[in-house]
């Protein structure tokens, strides 16, 4: 148990300094002159170069090993130490980049896995708990970035964390109570990612930008198990074996032009309406709804009629400067509507024509025979 007067470091960050005071479970640490309060838990004391535990073993990843080996990462843990707010709001890392303590590299941390989660600190009470927002960097990479949130409809964005994230750790952002969650409609985070006293792969800068929805966090089905927590959580991946989790902007123009493709590609070819003569000097029209539409699903029996007329007059247009031209129009028996629709017609557009069944052996009780004169 540390006690004050010693020296110790953060377990879950960089940095340390003296203990001044104890109160509870709350330690007061003095670096470089600022005194920082920080849990007891959270700190051990300075026992070589390197920090460990109470049982001399490396601190581990918290919530278990890393998802891309089978051993835990020597340096992953729950909290950083509490941070110094700025006068805007944001918390801001004091710790500095360099440190004495070595980093040790995992065999696939070359490639990033950064991860934005939410613990609820009573996930059996959603209503009223509040939440751990947490960091994880699974890479043999520092990680200087940025966390920022911004309600919809705001000018601008709050920045609530900016610093530094060494390899293999996650660091805690910051408390998120019921009431901030209505300025977190959009999260966004930024980074550069670097390695320090040795060459190492350059990695693109990246800003990532995702809408949240802060109605989940009253949920409990929304909360999942994640290889790098201990209970579940809200996860958010930023970016996942090298490649940033962009959300895909789809153009609905696009996605429109690419459904009517793929319709005109899976349906048959519509029969065309026969207007050609099949036998010398007549021509066979076949006004049936299916012969004239691929699909009339919505379409009332108004709709349908208005369809039938207009390919009737279109033949007729086209032929009534065709002198002694027979057509038969095939519109079946039915109710006899489409018929009477056609007769009242042609008493009144095309009164030049004569109008006549036609051969009821070919083509029975559904047909009419206009002559044009």
């Amino acid at each position: 148990m540390a006690q004050i007067g010693d020296r110790v470091r953060y377990l879950n960050a960089v940095g340390g300094g003296v203990i001044t005071k104890i109160e509870g479970k709350m330690a007061y640490v003095d670096e470089d002159g600022f005194e920082s309060p920080v849990l007891l838990k959270d700190l051990v004391v300075v026992d070589s170069d390197r920090f460990y535990g109470s049982d001399k073993q490396p601190q581990t990843r918290r919530g278990g090993a890393s998802p891309k080996e089978s051993e835990p990462s020597p340096a992953a843990t729950p909290k950083s130490a509490p941070q110094a707010a700025s006068d805007e709001g944001a918390t801001v890392r004091r710790d500095s980049i360099a440190s004495s303590v070595e980093i040790e590299e995992t065999p696939t941390g070359d490639t990033l896995n950064v991860v934005l989660g939410y613990e609820p600190a009573e996930i059996k009470h959603l209503n009223t708990t509040t939440f751990d927002a947490y960091l994880v960097n699974d890479s043999n990479y520092y990680l200087a970035f940025s966390y920022m949130t911004r309600q919809d409809g705001a000018p601008g964005w709050t920045t609530r964390y900016a610093g530094v994230v060494e390899p293999n750790i996650q660091v805690w952002l910051g408390e998120v109570r019921r009431e901030d969650l209505v300025e977190m409609d959009r999260i966004a985070l930024q980074y550069i990612a670097y390695k320090q006293g040795k060459e190492f792969a350059l990695k693109s800068p990246v800003l990532i930008e995702r809408p949240l929805d802060t109605t989940k966090f009253c949920k409990l089905h929304c909360f999942q198990q994640n290889p790098y927590f201990d209970t579940p959580v809200i996860a958010v991946d930023i970016v996942k074996n090298d490649v940033p989790q962009r959300l895909k902007v789809i153009d609905s123009a696009q996605l429109e032009d690419a459904m009517r493709s793929k319709k005109a590609v899976d349906r048959p070819a519509k029969k065309p309406v026969e207007k050609r003569p099949k036998r010398p000097g007549i021509i066979e029209v076949d006004l049936h709804i299916n012969e004239l539409l691929d699909n009339t699903s919505g379409l009332s029996n108004t709709d349908m009629l208005q369809v039938q007329m207009r390919e009737f007059r279109s033949v007729m247009d086209a032929n009534m400067g065709n002198k002694g031209q027979k057509i038969v129009f095939i519109h079946g028996k039915g109710e006899g509507v489409l018929r009477k629709a056609l007769l009242d017609e042609l008493s009144r557009r095309y009164k030049r024509c004569e109008v006549q069944d036609a051969s009821f052996r070919e083509y029975g009780f559904g047909a009419t025979q206009v002559t044009i004169h």
